[in-house]
Parts: structure tokens; C-alpha cells; sequence
């Protein structure tokens, strides 16, 4: 409670996260009863429900870039307005769309500007918070995650009634939440440092900045993106993996499938800060990858094991893997956040952290796909071999990820011993004088 009265980047932090608290208790709500709706309500079949999502979260994997893009050319406060009320609109339409042909444009907006609205609420916190930036995260995501546990307990108030206007209801209260989000958001001041992350530590050179490069053509960079994809599969394991296969391969009654929530809940809310402090700074956030990989590995392996046992012994062990899941989920998002603003150029952090973003986008479509049609197909093995694959590839990360830190930071060295002969010489006029004195007997 004391972090978040004075959180890093002060009064403009402090109201940007009570705007994310606002707002991720509006997703919430709806995320909690949006199948249930399409279903019930909007009158979809399991196949089109199914699309509809699909599609959409397609839709969030573009929100990324171009939000980063954004950026770099317009304030970032101005944008995240923008995408508060682009939701409040689509919101909106949800109530007057029932056909799947009306509802999928909807449906594919509303995701857009949700993850566009995520990026920019990462620029936004690393421009305000600076160096602090593993301390914000960390109290974003506890305030993110207490308003999704408040935005659940909402909807289950309408799920419960269960009439057309219950839901109807529900989605008025997710509108709701981007109206104020977006009036909070307009008390903030835009951070200093346009078009960049983190504002510039000197003032420039008199033939202006270079050129910023381009996260497209930066296969280092890249390479850290596409290797970040299977660093977010603890978020289908949780909310996929884990309830699959309790009620198809266990015996644990299915009254254990909410407390994963609850095991998740607590732990972030409770361990988040105090995980992001032990991996504070790029290199532990690299070092933190690698035990992200054993987090998996282990969840992975109590989940191949849970098959065998009783009731009793199957409920433990799959509140064991929630438990596990979750510590991989705290390692991910302090090295995620971090590693992906440090390999970055500082003059180009936005549209970089535009790419970046892409990552949970894109797991969250594939993830699930992978989890259900290969993984829980294959039985215990399948977890087995997961475990093992992610635990390789976090070591993969790890090494990629040390070895991009030391490029970036090898050609700070010749500059720092040109500017300390610089300033062990003379004044730069005299040298001028002399260099024109000089210049003069030579013609002469």
C-alpha cells in the first residue's frame, strides 16, 4: 500500500494505475460472461463463438506495433483516450449486434484497441517510472490482477440472474469502466521524452538525432520476440491447461478448477513486488528467464504425474501446478518487461516495445491450439516434453538475450574514451585558433 501511494513516477503514476484498475475490472466483467452472452443472448454456436474469439485475438496481435508505431508521432496519453473510447464505442455496438456477421468487426476493434491499449500503458509507465520501471510493473500487475478478481466477482453477480438484461448490464458496466479509465488517464501529463521511452539523457547533437532504426530489420531483437512466445505459455496452462485436464485426466473434483484463480490471485498480488526486487535490472531479468524454464518444467512434470492418484492426491497436485504455473508467471513478467526495454535502442523504444508486445498476442492464439490438440493429446509425455522444451528454450533466451546486453553495451566504451581525451585537452576555442593558425602558415 505504501509503493502504490508513492509508486515511481509519482502523481501521474499513481493516477494511471487506479486507471488500470478501473479498466481491468470493466475486462473482467466481460471476460468473465462474453461466451456465456454470445452464446445465450447473441444466439452462436460453439463453432462461431469459437471463431469469433480466434479472430479477434488474431485482431490484438496487429494492436501491438501499431500502437508503438503511434507513438513515436503522437503523445501517448492521446492515444490511450483514443483507445479507451474506441472500446467505449464497440462496447456499445455489442448491444445492438447479434448476427456473427455484425458481431465480428466488433468483436475484432474492441481486441485491437485492448492490446493497443496495453502497449501504450507500458510506454506510458517506462516514460514515467524511468529506471524504476521492474517496481511500476510490479504494482501494475497486483492492481491489474485485484481488478480482474473484482471484475469476476461483478459478472458472476450477472451470470447468476442470468436474463437478457443481466447481461445487457454487465456490458454497461464494462462501458462504464473505459469512460472513467479515459477520464483518469486525461488528468495525467504526457512523460517527457516524445517518441522515445525513456527520455533522452543529453540534449542532442546540432545536426539532430539519427535516424531511429527499425525493429523489423533487427533480427537480434527479433529473435528475442519470437523466443518470448513460448516464455507467455503460462498463461494457457492456466487458464487452459490446467481445468482441461483436472476434468478429463484426474480425478480431483471440479470444484478445484476456481481455486486456480484464487492460488494465482493471491500469489501475484502477494510475491509480485518482492520478485520483481530480487530480479531488478537486465542481466538478473536474463538470469530470471532461466528459472522461469525449471518453473514450467516442474508444473509440467506435477501435471503428468497427477493422473495416477485418488481424489485427494490429484487435487493437491493440481493446486501444486497452479502454484508452480503462477511463480513461472512472476519470473515472465519481470524478465518480459525488462529485457524487452533494455534490448532496445533508447531512440527507438516505442515502436521496438510495439514489437514486443506481439508476443503475448500471439500465444494467446496459438497457445491454447497447442495445448489441446498436442500437448493433453499426447497424455503425460506430452506435458513432459513441454516441460522440457521450454526449459530449453529459456536457456536459449537466457544466452541471446546476455549476449545482445554486451553488443549494446561494447560501443559505449570507445565513445566514453574519445570524450575523456576531449576533455583532458584544451578549450574548444583555443583548439579552433589553433587549427585555423595552422591552417594559415600552411597555405602560406
Amino acid at each position: 500500500m505504501a509503493q502504490l501511494r508513492r509508486p515511481p513516477g509519482g502523481r501521474d503514476a499513481r493516477i494511471m494505475l487506479l486507471a488500470q484498475c478501473v479498466d481491468r475490472t470493466g475486462t473482467g466483467v466481460w471476460a468473465a460472461a462474453s461466451v456465456l452472452y454470445f452464446t445465450f443472448v447473441s444466439g452462436l454456436d460453439a463453432r462461431q463463438v469459437g471463431l469469433l474469439l480466434g479472430v479477434g485475438a488474431v485482431a490484438g496481435i496487429a494492436g501491438s506495433p501499431l500502437a508503438g508505431r503511434a507513438a513515436e508521432r503522437f503523445p501517448v496519453r492521446g492515444l490511450l483516450i483514443g483507445c479507451h473510447l474506441l472500446r467505449l464505442v464497440t462496447m456499445g455496438l455489442l448491444l445492438v449486434a447479434n448476427s456473427f456477421a455484425t458481431l465480428l468487426p466488433v468483436v475484432t476493434l474492441t481486441c485491437l484497441g485492448e492490446r493497443a491499449a496495453k502497449t501504450l500503458e507500458m510506454l506510458f509507465a517506462t516514460r514515467a517510472a524511468g529506471e524504476q520501471r521492474a517496481t511500476y510493473q510490479a504494482l501494475s500487475r497486483s492492481v491489474a490482477n485485484a481488478g480482474y478478481a473484482v471484475g469476476a466477482g461483478i459478472a458472476a453477480l450477472g451470470l447468476g440472474v442470468g436474463t437478457t438484461n443481466a447481461y445487457r448490464a454487465l456490458i454497461l458496466a464494462d462501458a462504464l469502466s473505459f469512460v472513467l479509465a479515459a477520464t483518469l488517464v486525461s488528468r495525467t501529463g504526457e512523460p517527457v521524452g516524445h517518441g522515445l521511452v525513456v527520455a533522452p539523457i543529453d540534449g542532442g547533437t546540432a545536426d539532430g538525432p539519427p535516424s531511429a532504426p527499425s525493429p523489423w530489420r533487427d533480427r537480434g531483437y527479433l529473435l528475442f520476440v519470437l523466443l518470448d512466445i513460448p516464455m507467455n505459455l503460462d498463461d494457457s496452462v492456466l487458464n487452459v491447461g490446467l481445468p482441461l485436464w483436472l476434468v478429463d485426466h484426474t480425478r480431483a473434483p471440479h470444484a478445484v478448477v476456481p481455486a486456480f484463480l484464487v492460488v494465482n490471485t493471491v500469489l501475484v498480488v502477494v510475491l509480485q513486488l518482492r520478485v520483481s526486487a530480487w530480479a531488478e535490472g537486465p542481466r538478473k531479468a536474463a538470469g530470471a528467464v532461466g528459472w522461469y524454464g525449471m518453473a514450467l518444467a516442474a508444473c509440467c512434470l506435477v501435471l503428468a504425474a497427477a493422473t495416477g492418484g485418488g481424489a485427494w492426491s490429484a487435487s493437491l497436485a493440481m493446486l501444486a501446478a497452479a502454484l508452480l504455473v503462477t511463480l513461472a508467471e512472476l519470473m515472465r513478467s519481470v524478465s518480459s518487461w525488462e529485457l524487452a526495454v533494455s534490448l532496445a535502442p533508447p531512440r527507438a523504444r516505442a515502436s521496438y516495445l510495439g514489437v514486443a508486445g506481439m508476443s503475448q498476442s500471439v500465444q494467446k492464439s496459438v497457445g491454447p491450439l497447442l495445448l489441446t490438440a498436442a500437448v493433453m493429446t499426447a497424455g503425460p509425455a506430452g506435458w513432459l516434453a513441454l516441460g522440457a522444451a521450454g526449459t530449453g528454450l529459456s536457456l536459449v533466451q537466457r544466452r541471446a538475450s546476455l549476449r545482445r546486453l554486451a553488443a549494446l553495451a561494447a560501443p559505449a566504451a570507445p565513445r566514453q574514451t574519445v570524450s575523456s581525451v576531449g576533455d583532458r585537452s584544451e578549450p574548444g576555442g583555443q583548439r579552433c585558433a589553433r587549427r585555423e593558425a595552422d591552417a594559415g602558415r600552411a597555405q602560406g
